[in-house]
């Protein structure tokens, strides 16, 4: 699912980014796999409890880099990332509340990876643009 051309000029947020794609990628074949559901049910939620650390650090570490570089779309970006946040909050404490329903997983997988790939395709270009536009990458 990753692709080179998804990076941005730093080492910390494009590593980060291929681990979101590798894990999302994983997710969804976990999701899809043949098999009784009970068998996945704990790597989905392993999976489901990493996103849930994972963008939260990454979108701070992502966000702590545009206020490195005075990135001028930090606000937007931000409310984004905020909105993101809130979707993957909200999908947990359906799970918490509900249990973790096969077909509402998959929904949620194939969300997550269309929201990663416009995200990272569209929005975080704008930020390597601008670091490249500074003169190089961070």
């Amino acid at each position: 699912m990753w692709k080179e051309h998804y990076r941005i000029g730093s080492e910390l947020i494009d590593t980060q980014h291929q681990e979101l794609f590798k894990r999302v990628g994983n997710f969804i074949k976990v999701v899809q796999a043949e098999g009784k559901w009970e068998e996945r049910i704990q790597e989905v939620k392993d999976t489901l409890e990493f996103m849930q650390h994972y963008v939260i650090f990454h979108f701070t570490d992502e966000e702590e880099l545009q206020e490195e570089i005075g990135y001028p779309e930090i606000d937007r970006h931000r409310a984004i990332h905020n909105e993101f946040r809130g979707e993957i909050r909200a999908f947990a404490k359906q799970v918490e509340q509900e249990g973790l329903d096969e077909e509402k997983v998959q929904e949620f997988g194939a969300k997550v990876m269309t929201w990663l790939i416009m995200h990272v395709g569209k929005e975080d270009q704008k930020i390597g643009e601008f670091i490249r536009s500074q003169g190089g990458s961070q």
